[in-house]
């Protein structure tokens, strides 16, 4: 698509997007975006004013375009914001996006999209009455070592599908942070770090998975209390009879590996999820994918899904978020009863 302007001056090859939440996480998002070609910091909404002050000045964010919780909604009648990133905890995500929705924007929400599934239904239909765009931020869904190795196994370069393993952990440190609380979290390892094995397990065997076991490993109630999750095993069986054996946890560092097994090869990805560089290898050797910033190109790449209704190779959106929280779900009810669960 050509650049073009329309009578406002509005550069409609350019995804103009305010960031809802200017936390850690979101600061990274909005520095990514300082090199993006397609993708633009235009607004912010934040319930502090010091960081909306801080904001406003580093990346020349005009005072029109800065909302808070309360009056964000007035976005609908701004046409320097296309949509809005939802970056805020796991539990406000549900309420926030509807609200986004219904203000006419498209919406990217962090991962885990919702709580549950049903919440995330609840979004996904909230999205498609606004005729809006509702994607989800799975950075790893189009970082380059991750893409090679989907693109070798769809091309059968491994074979026939036997085995993936999904290890994702590190130690958490302040024991009052929001992901610690589960009426913010809505979980503890499996919703802010187990989710990667979740989807790295059907993107990478490209199945669904059917049935699901997991148990939960607790060595300190203190500080991961009721509800809160601190390491989790958990497996799961595809139709093909390929399966998948993984690990999330809030207590063990140097844990962030893939591994795909074939009849006729393998592959690895270590580190696998962090923001890089990320690391790979099959057995036709080591993967020269280049390394990116992965906000960056997740984010330029967003701008082609939304503008111009680009299919990436793994899927973005709310329905593959979705899938995510049901089988999340089920991995919670297999550690609860200690049955095996059916996806099917």
């Amino acid at each position: 698509m050509n650049k073009t302007t329309d009578k406002t001056g509005r550069n409609d090859s350019m995804l103009r997007l305010a960031i809802m939440g200017l936390g850690s996480y979101g600061t990274r998002v909005a520095e990514a975006m300082r090199d993006c070609k397609k993708a633009k910091l235009t607004g912010v909404i934040s319930g502090t004013p010091s960081k909306i002050k801080d904001w406003k000045g580093k990346y020349g964010i005009p005072e029109k375009n800065c909302y808070n919780y309360e009056n964000f909604d007035a976005i609908k009648d701004n046409p320097d914001i296309d949509a809005v990133y939802v970056i805020t905890p796991n539990a406000l995500h549900h309420d926030e996006v509807i609200r986004v929705a219904k203000a006419g924007k498209h919406v990217i929400c962090e991962k885990p999209m919702a709580i549950n599934a049903t919440e995330a239904q609840e979004m996904i239909d909230a999205c498609k009455k606004a005729n809006v765009k509702l994607l989800v931020g799975y950075r790893m869904h189009f970082e380059p070592h991750t893409l090679k190795i989907v693109e070798m196994r769809n091309s059968g370069d491994f074979g026939k599908i036997l085995f993936f393993q999904g290890l994702v952990g590190f130690t958490i440190d302040d024991p009052n942070q929001w992901r610690l609380n589960k009426a913010l979290s809505g979980g503890g390892s499996m919703m802010d770090i187990g989710i990667y094995a979740v989807n790295g397990s059907r993107y990478m065997i490209g199945e669904e998975p059917v049935w699901v076991t997991a148990e939960e490993i607790k060595n300190d109630p203190v500080k991961f209390k009721e509800g809160i999750d601190e390491t989790m095993l958990f497996q799961f069986g595809f139709p093909s009879g390929a399966v998948a054996s993984c690990l999330s946890t809030y207590s063990m560092n140097n844990l962030d590996r893939f591994f795909l097994n074939g009849t006729n090869g393998f592959a690895e990805l270590m580190p696998a999820t962090g923001y890089g560089p990320i690391r790979g290898r099959t057995n036709q050797g080591e993967l020269t994918a280049p390394d990116v910033t992965h906000q960056t190109v997740q984010m330029d790449e967003m701008a082609d899904i939304i503008l111009r209704n680009k299919k990436p190779l793994i899927p973005a959106d709310g329905e593959e978020a979705l899938k995510d929280l049901k089988i999340i779900g089920a991995i919670y009810e297999a550690a609860k009863t200690g049955k095996k669960v059916s996806l099917t």
